[in-house]
């Protein structure tokens, strides 16, 4: 069974290694949302894993990116959502069962990340 939870966040951010003049080089912000799916075996009572396990296991990460300078979060000094959404991964080491995580910058734009495979 693969249980999605998702969840959104408002940051600024630019991104410093590309080419001068690129419009992102310039400090913009973007409003995400990010997908966390569990995979696991349901449950004697009837879940994979519950939702306010899954919560809070979430929300301190979201917390430290919202509202935030992307730029100033160790890891994230080149924030494209490849490089957030693998930093994301990594900070939710603990939550059991972590299948992928899919993160969308604004409406048209996103990366599934599945661990080092």
């Amino acid at each position: 069974m693969i249980l999605r939870c998702r969840y959104h966040f408002d940051s600024a951010h630019k991104l410093p290694l590309v080419r001068p003049g690129h419009k992102c080089g310039r400090l913009h912000g973007h409003t995400y949302q990010l997908t966390v799916a569990l995979d696991g075996p349901v449950n004697d009572n009837g879940w994979v894993m519950d939702f306010g396990l899954v919560k809070a296991a979430v929300n301190p990460v979201i917390e430290r990116l919202d509202h935030h300078y992307l730029n100033e979060i160790e890891g994230l000094e080149n924030p494209t959502v490849e490089i957030i959404v693998k930093w994301i991964w990594r900070e939710l080491w603990a939550l059991q069962w972590k299948h992928e995580l899919e993160l969308h910058e604004g409406l048209n734009n996103s990366a599934t990340y599945r661990g080092d495979q």
